[in-house]
């Protein structure tokens, strides 16, 4: 078999690397991942000999001893670690990965066995009774926290996340500072072209690479040069987008970036540049990167039922989206980050209309009537017409916005978990309240696979088809992974039946084996009165 050879250094030290021609991309990072000895949240960062940044991927270059690539690890901020994590390293073990690791051998028995045997039930059963006792006990002193149950800002509780929602002048000012040292480093082909396409993995950057990355993306589509943004200008845009971002599972910056990604990846893919404006072009991508600015981790149906600012100001008429807006035209007010600054008045007001039109459509409410819209023009569909522009605008952020299953598995699923963990706390906040409870956020009726599969058949699919019809193109490139996906929860939920079928077929064999109830044998001693209460019945309805 052909290999390929590598040579690196980590910490000044040399390493060598050797796997196959067709090793998995998972593989290699698992490779180098080991060679650095980083943990699972490490980030692990490539340099050509040039100083570049450059993908972990099958596709690095052999290279000689003489000609290292440089390793360097990134270590995962302690503040962002999971609540107990200075438990578990008092105890003297790491609490996220073995989580991680219990993650996987799960679905790996799911995959090879097609259901979890009963010792592992039993265990999942304990942890999750653990987890209930600890949710629902406001004080837990023996382990120094406490459960903000007040009402307010709807913090959320030290179970769903540990650091403050709003991000802190310290932690803003000293990304703010790594993203202006980078800034004017030269980011490499590879990376640019791998930057356009669906496969992007966005785990492996930080936040101030990120910015770089929107940066790139802001001078590749020309922006810089067509609408006379000055890239100091363009710098302060992006960290005060940054900051206005909060620290929540979901709907933080690193969403916004993959939305953003994904919709430069269209632009790409699908030839936009010969088709639209370069305005356009410029208010999709503009309203991609703004498109849940200071989103709280809580949906529309809380803010009305909640009755809170957002939803009072905008009298329930799609409370986060036009706060959204507001937010971005709030940071571009200001004459240091207005990239719009040099627009003619009448460009302006084309932009701001276009951005605000094109956030709008992120409200799901409008999903149906938008698909209809796009459907029914889809036969006559010019892009000279305006109509039918701003309507194919709005569909290619609703595409992007959605668009985690249509990257690779290994990107997509940590998403899902992300957004699991966020609706998990909504409902949870919303039973503390007495509010509705929103059905598919329920942590008692929804399960992972279940979540996703009519998710993905009745909303992504459909959606993605029509854009297709426009585009061909885009079958392979978001849907046929849309379908994988499909099929990777369709599997795992009956995994899931299987699994529940074959418990309950166990306990029903239990409990047709114990003889009926009896005081003999006991070694308490009970009266006529006690043993007539212990009827079948009883116990059963005990258990």
């Amino acid at each position: 078999m052909a290999t390929k050879i590598l040579y690196f250094t980590v910490s000044g030290k040399p390493e060598k690397a050797e796997f196959p021609v067709d090793c998995p991309a998972q593989d290699v990072k698992d490779l180098f991942r080991s060679a650095a000895e980083a943990g699972p949240h490490d980030i692990l960062k490539l340099y050509n000999p040039k100083g570049n940044i450059i993908n972990i991927s099958p596709g690095l270059e052999p290279n000689s001893p003489s000609c290292c690539y440089k390793l360097e690890v990134v270590a995962a901020d302690r503040s962002t670690e999971p609540l107990g994590a200075e438990l578990a390293g008092a105890l003297g073990f790491d609490l996220s990965s073995m989580e991680k690791r219990l993650q996987g051998l799960e679905k790996k028995i799911l995959t090879e066995a097609g259901e979890t045997p009963a010792v592992v039930n039993e265990m999942m059963k304990q942890v999750d009774s653990f987890r209930e006792k600890l949710e629902s006990v406001e004080h837990l002193s023996w382990l120094g926290l406490f459960k903000d149950l007040s009402e307010g800002n709807h913090k959320p509780s030290p179970f769903y996340h540990k650091r403050t929602l709003r991000k802190t002048r310290e932690e803003c000012e000293h990304v703010r500072e790594k993203f202006l040292q980078m800034s004017s480093l030269e980011v490499s082909e590879e990376v640019r072209q791998y930057l356009k396409t669906p496969t992007f993995d966005n785990w492996q950057w930080e936040d101030a690479e990120i910015m770089v990355l929107l940066q790139v993306m802001y001078t590749d589509l020309d922006f810089i040069a067509t609408f006379n943004i000055e890239p100091e200008v363009l710098q302060q845009f992006l960290f005060e987008v940054y900051r206005r971002y909060n620290n929540i599972p979901f709907h933080n910056f690193k969403h916004c970036f993959c939305v953003t990604q994904m919709m430069y990846g269209l632009i790409w893919l699908t030839d936009l540049r010969s088709k639209l404006d370069a305005i356009d072009l410029l208010i999709m991508l503009t309203s991609a990167v703004c498109h849940d600015l200071d989103h709280t981790g809580y949906n529309n149906a809380y803010q009305i039922n909640a009755r809170t600012e957002l939803a009072l100001r905008y009298n329930d008429i799609s409370p986060l989206e036009n706060h959204h807006c507001a937010v971005a035209f709030e940071i571009l007010e200001k004459t240091e980050n207005n990239i719009f600054r040099n627009l003619p008045m009448d460009k302006y007001k084309q932009t701001r209309e276009g951005i605000i039109k094109c956030i709008l459509a992120t409200d799901m409410t409008s999903h149906n009537d938008i698909l209809s819209k796009f459907k029914a023009i889809l036969p006559t569909f010019h892009f000279t017409n305006k109509d039918h522009k701003d309507v194919l605008m709005m569909i290619l952020i609703k595409v992007s916005d959605i668009s985690n299953e249509a990257r690779p598995m290994e990107v997509a699923e940590p998403w899902l978990d992300c957004l699991l963990q966020e609706f998990y706390n909504q409902s949870d906040v919303e039973k503390l309240e007495g509010l509705p409870v929103t059905p598919f956020m329920d942590r008692d009726k929804v399960t992972k696979p279940s979540s996703q599969t009519g998710f993905i058949r009745f909303v992504l699919l459909p959606l993605f088809m029509e854009l297709a019809n426009l585009f061909p193109c885009l079958e392979h490139h978001i849907i046929d992974p849309v379908r994988k996906a499909l099929d990777y929860y369709t599997e795992m939920e009956k995994a899931l039946e299987r699994e529940k079928l074959n418990r309950a077929q166990i306990e029903n064999a239990a409990k047709s084996k114990d003889p009926a109830p009896s005081t003999a044998g006991s070694h308490v001693e009970a009266g006529p009165e006690a043993s007539r209460a212990l009827t079948p019945q009883t116990v059963v309805g005990d258990t």
